[in-house]
């Protein structure tokens, strides 16, 4: 079991770093934008650049290294035409600074000179409370809707919750935020918005967390009831179930010991699969509401072309994609000891 663990997470990395790697490439290879600031600024800036390989310091006009960046004469008449390195030496020199450094590169035009990693770092814990309360609020909500309606199948509620889950789950989430801050926050003014910037009140900012969680709720709550419902009407009618029945298990005992324990393999996983969904998803939520996070950055790096913010955003999606796939292989045989990874017949 943990060959077969050391294996997935290793391969985990490295399909990574062949994303990231061709990731890079293909961003290196896309012209660049004028700088921000002053002429100073950008000098000190590409001055960086030429220390981490990015970009090369020539005394002259030279063919062979695409377009001129900047041509700058300093104080001492000394004059500098910064090209873009080679996309390979960048390559190179990017490899090397992450494993020297931990340097991912600088943003050009979000903060121009900043660490990508600083900024992304600023942006991430806003993303991470939202979907972490997002699961909260979900996963119970959901799990419950579908055991009453697998209990009472076929009965009034759980066509009322059958017939609500199907038109809550055809309602797109950007759907909803925009239905929830027209009447929540324009209409009654009982929510915010749009996400309080600094200076606010305690409980503006607990309330902001309302709309985008029940927006990215909705469509989860309805996946998980009718999955738990499907599975666990399928475990009840098993014939196991019937003989802990017939052993003296009362109906309660026998849901909740075997029914919901067998039920809960492919329910689960997909609760993972979900959350990896929603936190890559929820960009257009985050910009729609105006939250500061890691989703509306990336649409925020993609609008100024501020590559290497953009890259280090797609990076984090990536490694937590590859990542939690590895864990929802796992799970299966944590959740069902039947299930062994990697074992041999």
């Amino acid at each position: 079991m943990w060959k077969y663990v050391l294996k997935r997470i290793g391969l985990a990395f490295l399909s990574t770093f062949l994303i990231l790697t061709l990731t890079f490439i293909l961003m290196k290879l896309l012209p660049l934008e004028i700088l921000p600031g002053t002429t100073e600024e950008q000098f000190a800036f590409l001055r960086d650049q030429v220390r981490l390989g990015y970009v090369v310091d020539l005394p002259k006009k030279t063919e062979g290294y695409g377009d001129l960046i900047l041509f700058f004469q300093d104080g001492s008449r000394v004059k500098h035409y910064f090209y873009t390195a080679p996309v390979w030496d960048q390559y190179f020199a990017w490899v090397k600074g992450i494993f020297t450094e931990w340097n991912w590169g600088t943003s050009t035009q979000i903060n121009m000179g900043i660490s990508a990693i600083t900024i992304i770092a600023q942006k991430l814990p806003i993303s991470l409370s939202i979907n972490v309360i997002y699961v909260i609020f979900s996963v119970p909500l959901g799990i419950l809707l579908g055991i009453i309606a697998a209990l009472k199948k076929n009965s009034t509620v759980d066509h009322v919750i059958s017939t609500g889950i199907m038109i809550a789950v055809s309602i797109p989430s950007f759907v909803l935020i925009t239905l929830f801050i027209y009447f929540f926050g324009y209409q009654w003014e009982l929510l915010p918005v749009e996400w309080p910037r600094e200076g606010y009140d305690t409980k503006t900012k607990i309330l902001a967390y309302v709309i985008p969680v029940i927006s990215l709720s909705f469509g989860s709550i309805c996946g998980y009831a009718r999955t738990t419902r499907a599975e666990l009407c399928e475990v009840m009618e098993s014939d196991y179930l019937l003989l802990a029945r017939t052993k003296g298990l009362t109906r309660s005992q026998a849901i909740v010991r075997h029914a919901l324990k067998n039920a809960m393999v492919p329910i689960f996983p997909s609760i993972l699969s979900e959350f990896i969904g929603v936190f890559s998803g929820s960009m257009i939520l985050e910009n729609l509401y105006g939250i500061p996070g890691i989703g509306s950055l990336f649409i925020t790096a993609l609008n100024r072309k501020d590559y290497n913010v953009l890259f280090v955003d797609m990076a984090i999606f990536t490694l937590v994609g590859l990542l939690a796939g590895v864990v929802l292989d796992l799970s299966y045989g944590f959740i069902d000891p039947r299930i062994r990874m990697g074992a041999k017949k």
